[in-house]
């Protein structure tokens, strides 16, 4: 993933995310790329949107999806995938599973690339502007 912090504000922005997969042999690539695409949405909400707010009393504050956040469909980057096809020798397809493998490594990805751009180890999520100027306002 290529990131890009804004110094002022910490805002995020995803500029680019690359994803190389292997699901054994690809019948339909379409029905792939659309399992990859809504999984890296689904890691970004987790990445940076996805929290349980709880009040004092312990009432969670979001229960709803009114209040629960989650990415709008402008807020997804591109997102370039690449196939690699090695067959399963356990089934006469040679398929294997695509389902989860969007969302499994986007929080990992993000925070990597997160980290590279501004310097500091990133340990938690999800992310906020506010979070990212709390991670660096010591160094």
């Amino acid at each position: 993933a290529y990131v890009r912090v804004d110094p002022n504000t910490y805002r995020l922005e995803i500029l680019k995310y690359v994803v190389v997969h292997d699901c054994g042999r690809v019948i339909n690539p379409m029905v792939i790329e659309g399992q990859i695409e809504g999984g890296v949405a689904q890691g970004i909400g987790g990445a940076f949107y996805e929290r349980l707010a709880y009040d004092e009393e312990g009432q969670l504050r979001n229960a709803s999806f009114m209040e629960f956040l989650m990415p709008y469909a402008t807020e997804i980057p591109p997102i370039e995938i690449d196939h690699i096809e090695t067959p399963s020798p356990l089934n006469p397809l040679g398929i294997k599973g695509a389902g989860e493998a969007g969302v499994i490594p986007v929080g990992a990805v993000l925070g990597s690339a997160i980290e590279e751009a501004i310097g500091v180890p990133i340990t938690e999520m999800p992310l906020s502007p506010l979070k990212l100027f709390e991670l660096t306002a010591g160094r």
